[in-house]
């Protein structure tokens, strides 16, 4: 999914939207760009390469994790270190209006924005649990943003300001260790994980290795937010996505392996142990619109 979304890099440096613009850039040979500043906020999120960054005559070197906040006004330019590394990144402008509007209906929104004005501070590190959250925002958000779904307006609106909220709260969580709780975190960034990648191959190992944590803490973590297991979830998961895609006339066939599983049988034998009826009998029973609500409204939903 991410790769669908990529933008092709550009040194344009002014806003063609009224209130924010979000790329994700991946490339290695940046197009040198000089030391400039904005009339807006601009959030870098760092994922890869071997960046220095100057920022207000100050130079930081960003990891995996970090975020920079550059307010309007403060000159910076980034300088690639070594092309030949993978450089990957979001660029997230937000305009000062739509900041205004955002801070009228809470000072949440701006926590960031008053650490960077009045302190001074630029550079922000996010933990990785915390990161992999905010990393399933921002590829939702631009995900919406090419899609054609209904309410897609509304749909980015909404994402927009959630994205903006996780990472002031994240960030004052952060230096505010006493309002942090791993065990939260850790359990909230699996379940953003597991659904941005059903399609993938989600063993207790995987998931360990790419949050850097035991396996055993994992389950441990899952069992005491859900009472199951890892791997019942991503089987209910899986499953509740079929059946919706099922319902929506796609093939049986195709549905499955969209969601991650390898072959009929073992979807044939979930799928009937949890719905009590076969793909194709499922289908048949349900496939009018009104007993698809009807469906939703009885609660086979699956906890968040």
């Amino acid at each position: 999914m991410p790769k669908k979304l990529q933008t092709p890099f550009s040194s344009r440096q002014y806003m063609l939207s009224r209130d924010f613009e979000i790329y994700y850039y991946s490339d290695s040979h940046l197009t040198a760009v000089n030391s400039h500043s904005h009339s807006y906020y601009e959030f870098y999120i760092f994922l890869e390469g071997q960046l220095t960054m100057y920022v207000d005559s100050v130079s930081l070197s960003p990891k995996t994790g970090d975020v920079l906040l550059i307010p309007p006004q403060i000159p910076h330019h980034a300088v690639n270190q070594n092309p030949s590394v993978p450089y990957r990144r979001f660029v997230f402008w937000v305009s000062c209006s739509y900041f205004h509007q955002l801070e009228q209906l809470s000072p949440c929104y701006s926590y960031l924005i008053h650490q960077a004005l009045n302190r001074h501070w630029y550079h922000f590190h996010y933990d990785l649990v915390s990161f992999h959250t905010l990393q399933g925002k921002l590829f939702r958000l631009i995900e919406e943003m090419h899609s054609q779904h209904y309410g897609k307006e509304a749909m980015i609106s909404l994402n927009v300001c959630d994205l903006i909220l996780c990472l002031n709260r994240t960030a004052y969580e952060l230096a505010h260790s006493d309002t942090s709780h791993t065990g939260q975190k850790l359990y909230e960034g699996l379940i953003q994980y597991i659904e941005g990648h059903l399609e993938e191959d989600l063993t207790l190992e995987h998931l360990a290795q790419n949050f850097f944590v035991s396996k055993y803490h994992i389950a441990h973590v899952f069992k005491e937010h859900l009472g199951i297991s890892v791997h019942q979830y991503i089987t209910k998961k899986r499953l509740a996505m079929c059946r919706d895609a099922i319902l929506s006339n796609t093939e049986i066939q195709k549905g499955y392996l969209m969601y991650g599983f390898k072959d009929y049988s073992s979807f044939f034998r979930a799928f009937r142990k949890e719905y009590g009826l076969s793909p194709k009998e499922y289908k048949e029973l349900y496939s009018s619109q009104s007993n698809i609500s009807s469906i939703r409204k009885q609660g086979q939903h699956l906890p968040k």
